[in-house]
């Protein structure tokens, strides 16, 4: 399949950013993900957030593992830094390139499966070392770049296509994250535009390690009676000589409540999701109370959208670790290697 490139004109009057960019400007390639598919949602989230905050895109380091979200990147922000690891393994990527040059902002962009299977443990380690980022997880609870199979945020209870009853918990990356020490924690829906951006943009702007999940449908496998976060896939074959995937071109689902408020959202499948915006009195600050509040709703079969935790004095890994002021990337050899003078005092320090 191939897909013939944006049109570069651009009209006269189109509106610009205080560097003088557009829209266009932090877009990436066209995407590839099945048409109504909630990660384009987020992307398209992304690129309003960082347009409204006047980021150059190259200051900015997207990073991503395996799986339908990880492809993300490439749908924007084309003149960003970028990186796809291996399957789970994007936060030590990220952590290591953040330790080299933190004059960057980094964007890393996972999956749940990626980030709550294979990279649980990566996960949780670049949450607890505090490293200063945007975390965004696009959960479905699937893995869909392979078929479909259940993740580990996949709710206990819910159906597979052909009937097969998830019999797990259900791995609550928000509550882990709270758990963990990140200082920003938020969940939304990726059709919730007016809520995700502007949680972005405050990520984006909090230093420390923020976490973003982000309910995002799945138009392909999660799309029949039992389900509990996505669409229908339509499955197709012409004759007997092969076998075709189909999607159905839908429409994005969107939401739009006030604070406090719950929402029942109906899928393309006729299920529907139940989502609570937090209270404009809710105190984000307190971590107890956050994670009482997410089981207490969770108990409920809601999910609760929103700012869920914040930490007003936020610190970084760079903090912890005391580095130099210049990233480390720009340092000399004489900076780097002080000489025996510098190792004997240090040494003489340990006795």
């Amino acid at each position: 399949m191939t897909y013939l490139p944006k049109p570069k004109f651009r009209h006269p009057s189109i509106e610009k950013n205080a560097l003088g960019l557009t829209h266009r400007d932090y877009e990436g390639s066209i995407s590839t993900l099945c048409a109504g598919c909630g990660h384009d949602s987020i992307s398209s989230a992304i690129m309003h957030a960082c347009f409204e905050l006047d980021l150059p895109p190259h200051r900015i380091a997207k990073l991503s593992g395996i799986g339908c979200s990880s492809k993300t990147p490439t749908y924007f922000l084309g003149n960003a830094h970028g990186f796809n690891s291996v399957h789970g393994r994007m936060p030590s990527v990220l952590t290591g390139a953040n330790l080299a040059n933190k004059d960057l902002i980094y964007l890393g962009v996972s999956g749940d499966g990626d980030s709550a299977s294979i990279g649980f443990g990566q996960f949780a380690h670049s949450i607890r070392r505090g490293v200063n980022m945007v975390y965004i997880v696009a959960n479905n609870g699937v893995y869909g770049l392979t078929k479909g199979q259940f993740s580990a945020t996949s709710d206990k209870g819910a159906k597979l296509k052909k009937g097969a009853v998830n019999t797990d918990d259900a791995i609550d990356l928000v509550t882990m994250a709270i758990h963990l020490g990140a200082t920003f924690v938020a969940r939304s829906f990726s059709g919730d535009k007016k809520q995700l951006v502007p949680l972005i943009k405050a990520a984006i702007d909090h230093k420390g390690p923020a976490f973003i999940d982000c309910i995002s449908p799945c138009v392909a496998f999660n799309n029949h009676d039992g389900s509990t976060k996505s669409f229908d896939y339509v499955r197709a074959h012409n004759e007997a000589v092969n076998a075709l995937d189909f999607i159905t071109e839908r429409a994005p689902i969107t939401a739009d409540y006030d604070p406090g408020q719950t929402q029942q959202v109906k899928l393309h499948d006729g299920t529907s999701i139940l989502l609570r915006k937090m209270n404009a009195d809710y105190d984000i600050h307190d971590r107890v109370a956050a994670i009482n509040y997410l089981m207490k709703h969770d108990v409920a079969g809601e999910i609760p959208t929103g700012l869920v935790y914040l930490e007003d004095e936020p610190g970084d890994m760079h903090d912890r670790l005391n580095t130099v002021d210049r990233p480390l990337n720009e340092l000399s050899d004489a900076d780097l290697v002080p000489g025996s003078a510098a190792l004997a005092k240090i040494n003489a320090s340990l006795r």
